[in-house]
């Protein structure tokens, strides 16, 4: 079944002078000639993004947004009118967030993280109103599950984040690092389902897990110069700024490499095992 404002990967049924069609049981769609390959023939897949355009037909595109319904993605307004905010997502159709769905009023040039839906016309808009778009988490979601999460906003306990586009959760602050920005993706893992069903997540993998990740975080650190100025005498901040680990974490680490021959310890840092001083 195609999907409205959704990537997918279709079957060309006929090619004409308009452009290429793709179609399902309920839906026909124009790929239009201007964005047809070459070489393209019936029968042939390709991935394509599917819309409503202006006439309120569904069309096709080989250009991909920079989100897709379900997903969220931290956007530029590009223009305002009196039918509410256009978001610059990557394709030449903007992207409209209607004013219903702006808490506060947004502005040209400034960025917003939204989420791309579907109107009650199958039209591909987009909200503000982040609150209103997160389940509660499932439950089946466990401690060190790794998951996807997208920097939400800062409070003063650290950042909200959402996990896996679905669920809201937060990262303590003294797990949060320099350059971190709003909209940004990263790995994290579920530290804690407290019992009023929030969800704590971490940056590290605790246990064993862990401490493998963190050496061959060390290990990456220590390729471009083979020395990195990290020892026993190091604060915590430092090495979490520099290495997004705990001191603890660090040591146990090092401590797993020394033992194995591939690095060698001095006073002021870690220096690769066969590297010149």
């Amino acid at each position: 079944m195609i999907q409205i404002g959704c990537i997918n990967k279709l079957k060309i049924t006929a090619i004409d002078e308009e452009g290429a069609w793709f179609e399902d049981e309920h839906l026909r769609i124009l790929l239009p000639a201007r964005e047809v390959p070459g070489s393209a023939a019936p029968g042939d897949e390709l991935a394509v993004f599917v819309f409503i355009n202006t006439a309120g037909l569904p069309v096709a595109t080989l250009k991909h947004p920079k989100a897709q319904v379900g997903e969220f993605a931290q956007l530029q307004v590009s223009d305002v009118t009196k039918h509410g905010a256009f978001l610059d997502w990557g394709l030449d159709k903007e992207l409209l967030v209607p004013y219903s769905e702006q808490p506060e009023r947004m502005r040209k040039g400034h960025r917003y993280l939204v989420k791309v839906c579907l109107d009650d016309r199958s039209r591909v808009v987009a909200t503000a109103r982040v609150e209103k778009c997160l389940a509660e988490p499932p439950g089946d979601l466990k401690i060190n599950d790794e998951v996807e999460v997208l920097l939400w906003d800062f409070t003063d306990l650290g950042v909200k984040v959402i996990i896996n586009d679905l669920y809201p959760g937060l990262l303590y602050r003294d797990e949060v690092r320099p350059g971190m920005k709003r909209g940004q993706r990263f790995k994290a893992f579920v530290q804690n389902i407290r019992d009023d069903g929030k969800v704590d997540v971490t940056l590290r993998r605790s246990g064993a897990a862990g401490v493998v990740d963190a050496r061959d975080r060390i290990l990456e650190a220590l390729q471009p110069e083979g020395f990195l100025p990290l020892h026993d005498q190091s604060s915590p901040q430092e090495i979490f700024q520099t290495l997004g680990m705990s001191k603890k974490v660090f040591k146990k680490a090092v401590g797993g490499l020394y033992k194995e021959g591939r690095v060698e310890l001095a006073r002021d840092g870690i220096r690769l095992k066969g590297e010149t001083k």
